[in-house]
């Protein structure tokens, strides 16, 4: 469920006074959302109940206003004219829901704000949001199971999950490359590893050295600005971006976000790279050494790259099997379960053969090759998807290659490099048809979904943790209480006098506060990766945009049969009254529990 879009609703409820949408209802159980929607005859009983929670409250009436349901009295009163906002010729007056008579426009301003105060902490259901399941699937677009005949998997991050210590390995390795190899200051390896610094996702702009997070409108999210450790005042952000937050992200960082001027950290491998990239500005600028941070950023790519292209990385995973793959098992599950309901299976990856297959022999089994129509290792993506150059080559049982040409792609062979175009002719696989799973949202999903039309799936681990976080008490109380107080400044933003602007002055500071700690709970310097404020970030833009369906692990599938249909949530749109309450009707509930599913394992 979408906490914002409860926040939004419970606030147009609300505030939208006379609005036919009937009032939340608490569910016979008391610990979740009602899942009936009532007919419009049954909504009688439910506008008596918001009449006595809210009375008819005082306020200057403009033409964005709705009518309110009133008491008989009011009803019997001769209607006035609606005036402008602003215009005293057009004001209706009401009566305040508190007792006392108003005494003036700040009295008013803190007795409706009071109201709604009081309206959000009775509303909002007691444990509403426990109901999330972080084994969810989640659909930007729908998703019939019955007509997938073929599914398809990255390697790293999808069949395999590493644990953190990997990172801290990664960073380790490559501060070791950038002072011995690049000849760096000794002073950097002073600083650990910060394994809850940056988060995926992040922009770096090259040029000024600066790591931040943008929104989907390409909008910088104030605060979340660092140059190195530190994080840089807004107002010498704006100074930097010309007066601005908007950074032109098409020419400046291109489709798949590598620049040339800003770069985008969409994979989880690259999190110890940023966090190098921090360090380091951090010790030249606190030293106060002269620095390029165009070279900074070019050597600290070249030795983060050569952890993996001298192979530690993969020599530190196979040395150490049952501490750095996570959940293997699992895996295990769910090839089985897809291979023994006549599913075809396919493995393209960057990664070699040797890592592979050491790694799928301590997941699933000497004979994990039976279940993959094809193998594909070292593809090249994202050029292995866009490119037609490169030939399949197979490998024998040693791991070496053949020379024959390549006319048939066969099950329990393995394949080197290739391309898809050639993938494509030789198994016919094409369409909707395919389900393909990766981790990396421009070099596994987005020429797939956009050139091809597989249906494709995200695995984003980190869903596991915001789950939990959006689940608790106190941030869905912040976040709806944020909401409702956004919505009473909208309402009431015509009182322009001295009293009334120093009252939204003191809104204003409230609601900052509370969008610092929402985005505080999920990480201190840069929040969640999915949201900046109220807006999606740019990679949950394109997280919506490149993949039908995402979930936090393979094992999710698990929790579905394969003829479930996935189905994304209509919310309204800026401009659509809210007709339709997903999230209010069925609350949580359309998310399946484990305990529910059990029989489908």
């Amino acid at each position: 469920m979408s906490l914002k879009t409860v926040g939004a609703a419970f606030t147009r409820t609300l505030l939208a006074r006379g609005n036919k949408t009937p009032p939340l209802d608490r569910c016979p159980r008391g610990r979740g959302l009602s899942t009936t929607c009532r007919l419009p005859g049954e909504r009688k009983q439910g506008r008596e109940k918001i009449k006595a929670e809210c009375s008819c409250s005082g306020s200057e009436r403009s033409t964005a206003d709705p009518l309110h349901r009133c008491s008989g009295a009011d009803k019997k009163r001769a209607k006035e004219p609606l005036g402008t906002p602003g215009a005293p010729g057009g004001v209706r007056s009401r009566s305040f829901t508190s007792t006392a008579a108003p005494v003036d426009k700040k009295s008013f301003l803190w007795t409706r704000y009071n109201d709604m105060k009081r309206l959000v902490h009775d509303l909002i259901p007691p444990g509403a949001c426990n109901l999330l399941n972080s084994a969810t699937i989640y659909a930007n677009n729908e998703v019939n199971l019955a007509e997938v005949d073929i599914y398809g998997f990255d390697y790293d991050y999808t069949l395999a999950l590493y644990s953190d210590a990997l990172n801290a390995m990664i960073y380790n390795k490559a501060t070791e490359f950038l002072i011995e190899h690049f000849k760096y200051p000794e002073g950097i390896r002073k600083y650990d590893y910060l394994p809850n610094f940056a988060v995926r996702g992040l922009h770096y702009d090259i040029q000024k050295g600066l790591l931040m997070k943008i929104d989907a409108f390409h909008y910088i999210q104030p605060g979340t600005v660092y140059r190195g450790l530190s994080p840089v005042p807004d107002e010498e952000v704006l100074q930097l971006f010309g007066g601005t937050y908007h950074v032109p992200l098409q020419q400046d960082s291109g489709f798949y976000g590598k620049g040339p001027r800003v770069k985008q950290f969409m994979d989880i491998f690259s999190i110890p790279e940023m966090t190098l990239l921090a360090v380091a500005n951090d010790f030249f600028i606190t030293n106060d050494i002269d620095y390029d941070p165009v070279h900074l950023f070019k050597d600290i790519s070249e030795a983060v790259g050569m952890v993996h292209l001298k192979g530690f990385m993969y020599k530190w995973v196979m040395e150490d099997l049952a501490e750095l793959i996570l959940r293997g098992d699992e895996t295990e599950a769910v090839l089985h379960r897809l291979s023994s309901s006549g599913k075809k299976l396919f493995l393209i990856t960057n990664s070699p053969f040797i890592f592979v297959d050491r790694g799928m022999t301590h997941m699933v089994g000497k004979n994990w090759r039976e279940f993959f129509d094809v193998v594909i290792v070292q593809a090249d993506k994202p050029h292995f998807f866009t490119d037609c150059i490169k030939p399949f080559r197979r490998l024998d049982g040693n791991g070496d290659l053949r020379w024959e040409k390549i006319r048939s792609l066969d099950k329990g062979q393995i394949y080197k490099q290739g391309n898809l175009f050639d993938f494509l002719r030789l198994t016919g696989w094409r369409g909707s048809k395919v389900l393909y799973f990766g981790d990396h949202l421009y070099s596994d999903l987005a020429d797939l979904m956009l050139r091809h039309g597989w249906r494709t799936a995200a695995i984003v681990p980190e869903l596991e943790q915001e789950t939990k976080v959006v689940s608790t008490d106190r941030f869905a109380l912040s976040l709806t209480w944020m909401q409702a107080l956004t919505g009473l400044m909208e309402r009431l933003q015509t009182h322009r006098d001295p009293e009334s602007q120093q009252v939204f002055l003191e809104w204003q500071k409230e609601r900052e506060e509370l969008r610092a700690m929402t985005k505080n709970m999920f990480n201190p310097q840069f929040g969640s990766i999915f949201r900046t404020c109220h807006n999606p970030t740019y990679f949950s833009r394109r997280l919506c945009r490149f993949s039908d369906i995402y979930m936090s692990s393979l094992s999710c599938l698990l929790n579905y049969d394969l003829s479930y249909t996935f189905y994304p949530r209509r919310t309204p749109l800026q401009h659509e009254a809210p007709l339709w309450m997903d999230q209010l009707c069925t609350g949580c509930m359309k998310t399946p529990f484990l305990e529910e599913m059990s029989h489908i394992r």
